[in-house]
């Protein structure tokens, strides 16, 4: 039986992306440089007009970390739902070969199409995203394989699939699973306004059923509807061991118990902010699965976020074990 050092559950999406014009955006009511999230009828349209030049990756915010941290060497797997379409053998395909198992199946009788995020480059650089989520919202606890949950020594959950009840089932069954079996279980927030959806579940399983929560300023502050950081940070840590918050150019705090660690970032101009929180993740569990203290996680974290800002695509480009050595976080 295969033991997992860390593994992810969350939204499998395949990232499409192909080069674009300002006048295709206008035609076909593309609002520029955000992301939308659109129906199955408005992916199909857009979907058709992409270029056989387009490019294809396996994306999802959790997947990210997951495929980030098997990068570094660790032993992951991924637990999403994909169709078994094109777009979902190609997703499970790439997740395998970059080191990660994926443990489920494609869904071979599902009504929806897998899940897409199709992304328009305007020759500016600005990208246009429109996220179809299909199969992937249906993520439930059937979906949580026993054997994989009850040997993972760390799990690791994706804050996006709390916007359906069998999603926030699948997160309680992997999490007590892998608590049950002696590991320990994570949350990363993901998104405010999904907090503001769903704020007492949220809390309610950070407060009873996880070891650790990592959020970014908004997401902390959302969850008890202040504007004060220091406030948000203080309560969280009274409900959970383990608590990392990113503050963007502000740095990274981090509170286990009585223990705080403030861990300052090198400021680095982006050429694509996308991954950079997935990223941070990647390397900060890297630390937390190999026995580093807090301080080193987070400059793990906070170099595997400045790698993936510097070029464009949300996974790393160069390898970070090098990085990490560079920066005298491994011998």
């Amino acid at each position: 039986m295969t033991k997992y050092q860390v593994v992810g559950i969350g939204n499998a999406v395949v990232d499409v992306i192909t080069q674009s014009t300002d006048a295709f955006l206008d035609d076909m009511s593309i609002e520029k440089g955000i992301m939308q999230l659109i129906d199955q009828d408005r992916c199909e349209t857009l979907f058709d007009t992409m270029t056989a030049e387009r490019m294809q990756t396996a994306g999802g915010s959790v997947a990210n970390t997951i495929a980030g941290i098997g990068s570094l060497g660790l032993k992951t797997a991924f637990i999403g739902r994909v169709r078994d379409d094109e777009l979902g053998q190609f997703y499970a395909k790439s997740m395998v070969d970059e080191g990660t198992d994926f443990v489920n199946a494609p869904v071979t009788d599902g009504d929806l199409p897998t899940s897409r995020c199709m992304i328009f480059v305007t020759p500016d650089g600005e990208r246009s995203l429109n996220t179809y989520l299909g199969i992937s919202t249906n993520l439930g606890p059937k979906d949580v394989p026993t054997d994989v949950a009850s040997n993972a020594a760390i799990m690791f959950l994706e804050g996006y699939l709390f916007d359906k009840d069998a999603g926030k089932e699948a997160f309680l069954q992997a999490s007590r699973l892998t608590r049950a079996a002696g590991g320990k279980a994570g949350i990363a927030i993901s998104d405010p306004f999904c907090v503001d959806r769903h704020r007492a579940d949220f809390l309610r399983m950070i407060g009873d059923e996880l070891d650790f929560v990592m959020g970014n300023e908004a997401e902390l502050k959302s969850l008890f509807e202040t504007d004060n950081l220091e406030e948000a940070l203080t309560k969280t840590a009274v409900m959970c061991p383990l608590v990392v918050c990113t503050r963007s150019g502000d740095g990274v705090t981090i509170i286990r118990g009585d223990e705080r660690v403030d861990v300052p970032v090198n400021t680095v101009v982006p050429v694509d902010a996308t991954g950079a929180g997935d990223q941070f993740a990647a390397g900060f569990i890297y630390g937390m699965a190999t026995g580093r203290d807090l301080e080193t996680c987070g400059r793990m974290g906070n170099t595997c976020a400045a790698e993936v800002i510097s070029h464009i695509g949300p996974r790393p480009e160069q390898d970070m074990m090098t990085l990490f050595k560079t920066a005298g976080l491994v011998a």
